[in-house]
This record gives C-alpha cells, structure tokens and sequence, in this order.
C-alpha cells in the first residue's frame, strides 16, 4: 500500500534527525548538515537559511534579499560534512571564522527549498544541508504538499481525557490530543466545569522544559504557567471556567536543542531575536492553528485570552478563534530574563 503523504513527512524527519538524506520534489539529493552520516561525502553547494545568510553577509545576493528564503551556496572548493556544520553553526563561528568567499546560485523551486528548511526546524536540527552530496544509500523522498498535509490540523483528535486535581484547583480536567504521523501529544487542562454559554479564560502555553520544569529565571514562561492557572482557579470560583493549552512547540517552535544554543548566543550578547536568526532560525515558529484546533475539540468557539502579544490574538483570530477580550498577563522581571522581556516589547510587539 503506497505510503500518504504525511507517513513520507514523519519518514524524513525520523531521517534527518538519524542523519540520512532526504529528497524534496523533484530536487536534488539533500543531507543534513548537523546531523549527517556519511563519511567522505563531498558536495559543490549548500542549502541555507535567509536568516543564516545574513549572519554569513549574504543577505544582498540573489535569493538571499528576498525575505525569508533560502539561499543555495557554491564555494571555491566542495564542502564536507566538517566545513558545511562550519558554515551551519554559529557555535563554530570563533573556531572558524573564515568562510567563502561563497557565491549565491539560483534556485530552481523555491517551495521545495522552504519545505526543506521547515522539515530541518520540525526535525529540530539546524537549517543547512549539502545539496547533491556524493552518498550512498536509501533518500526519503518528500513533497511540499506531504508537508500541508501532514500539517492539516484535521487529523488533530482527542485521544484520551481524565479528571486530574490540580495545586491550583481540585476541579479539573485534562485531554490529551494527538495527530498521526507526529510525535508531539498536546494537552488541555479544563479548569472548572465547562459553559458552553460563557467564554472561557484562556493561555495558550508552549512547552518551556528549562522555564516550566527547572524554574529557569531566564524567561517568564513557570510564573506565567502558575499565575494563569491561578487566574483560571479564581475565574472558576467565581462560576467561570478556564483552559490551558498546553502546546508541545519548545522555544517557540525551534526545539529544546536549538533553544538551548540560542541561550548560549545569549551569553555572548545577542537578543532573542538576533541569537535565533544566527542560527538561521525564525523568531516564531509556533503552530497557532493546532490551537484553534485544540479549542474546536472541545467545543470552544470564543474565548478570553490572557497574553501581553496582539500578534497571538491576531493570529488565533485568523483561524476562526473568536477572541472577545485579552486579558493581561504581566509579571516583574528579575535580573536574569529583564532583557530578555524588553526584547520581547520592543522587537516582537508584545504590550510590557
């Protein structure tokens, strides 16, 4: 039985984080440079990202000045695995910091070159890749449209929910959700009883392992967690009810690995925004109709949305969420993520 089109998506992610290569359309052969595994493979060109090329100062050759796409790369000699995670990693940019001169080459279909650096972001692994590298062995092939199909959040379902007594309230519910062919088990917790007929306090909370879980003071995502489901506590008290959604999308989307090189760009300078982009990453990656979805399982169709974002509610909104109020959810810096909140108002918009 021939394979649907999002099986060959999770078939390259698996192979991508195994260092296999993988093959988008009808394009050229691709192997991941991070993770690569092919000894002695040589390659004339590399894939990158727009954001990469320009820590690289491409950013005014050919495709690498339109906004976010990739940039396909010839140097004078063939790159190896070794020179293409050079190229790839910022965290080698002091070991090596003389790269190119490299020369930017036109890309033939730009949708399979966006697709292979999105594949790179959900496998999460940095976005570079040797372009027709000289490897043996089997090539997942995938499509741009396998990628929309695996995607589509139609094949999101609830697959389990059970009452779970919660610090901050006894009366609660959570669900689990999950979609074929992707890993990643996204939860609700439902606090209080459920009213069709009042529009529920929500967060939507993406998965922070380092901030939820080991109390890091280098963002604001536990004391966020803890005062939402306060908040929702009180609201239900009071005869309301509360959702959170708890989205598996570590570090906005790029993966708990990449965040954690982000951290240590951060160390050495760099903004959110800025150590993200040097490692040729977007800064927001989150999948905001997964939530939508989520609400729509659960017979949700308007909401009141505790966030300091309006991009988050403008996004929700553009997925048929009704967003009847935004509730602010500010709380004080400490010394540690202090710059960390001012770029998030004065670089991504959020009101602080």
């Amino acid at each position: 039985m021939p394979l649907s089109g999002a099986r060959r998506v999770a078939l390259a992610l698996d192979a991508l984080r195994h260092g296999w290569a993988i093959r988008v359309g009808d394009g050229p052969v691709l192997l991941p440079a991070e993770t690569g595994f092919a000894p002695g493979a040589k390659a004339p060109r590399m894939l990158i990202s727009a954001a990469r090329a320009v820590t690289l100062k491409l950013s005014n050759q050919r495709e690498a000045a339109v906004p976010e796409a990739p940039v396909l790369i010839r140097a004078a000699e063939a790159f190896d695995l070794e020179t293409a995670r050079a190229v790839a990693d910022p965290a080698l940019d002091l070991a090596h910091p003389m790269k190119g001169p490299f020369a930017a080459e036109p890309i033939a279909d730009m949708d399979q070159a966006r697709t292979a650096m999105e594949l790179a972001r959900l496998a999460g692994i940095l976005p570079a890749y040797l372009v027709a590298p000289e490897t043996d062995g089997d090539i997942q092939a995938v499509t741009p449209a396998d990628l929309a199909e695996w995607k589509d959040t139609g094949r999101l379902a609830i697959a389990s929910r059970a009452r779970l007594p919660v610090a901050a309230c006894e009366d609660a519910e959570i669900v689990a959700f999950r979609s074929l062919d992707d890993l990643r088990e996204h939860v609700a917790l439902v606090i209080g009883t459920q009213d069709g007929d009042r529009a529920p306090l929500v967060r939507l909370h993406s998965e922070c392992l380092t901030g939820d879980i080991l109390g890091s003071l280098k963002c604001d995502c536990g004391p966020q967690l803890d005062a939402a489901l306060r908040a929702m506590a009180e609201e239900a008290g009071q005869g309301g009810w509360g959702v959170l959604l708890y989205l598996r999308q570590e570090g906005r989307g790029i993966g708990l690995v990449n965040k954690l090189r982000a951290y240590s760009l951060q160390d050495l300078g760099y903004d959110t925004v800025d150590a993200n982009n040097r490692l040729g990453l977007p800064t927001e990656a989150r999948d905001f109709p997964v939530a939508a979805r989520m609400l729509d399982l659960l017979g949700v169709s308007s909401i009141r949305l505790m966030t300091n974002n309006p991009a988050k509610v403008a996004a929700l909104e553009g997925v048929g969420v009704m967003v009847t109020e935004r509730v602010p959810h500010q709380l004080p810096p400490n010394p540690h993520n202090a710059r960390y909140l001012e770029t998030k108002r004065d670089r991504t918009g959020h009101i602080l």
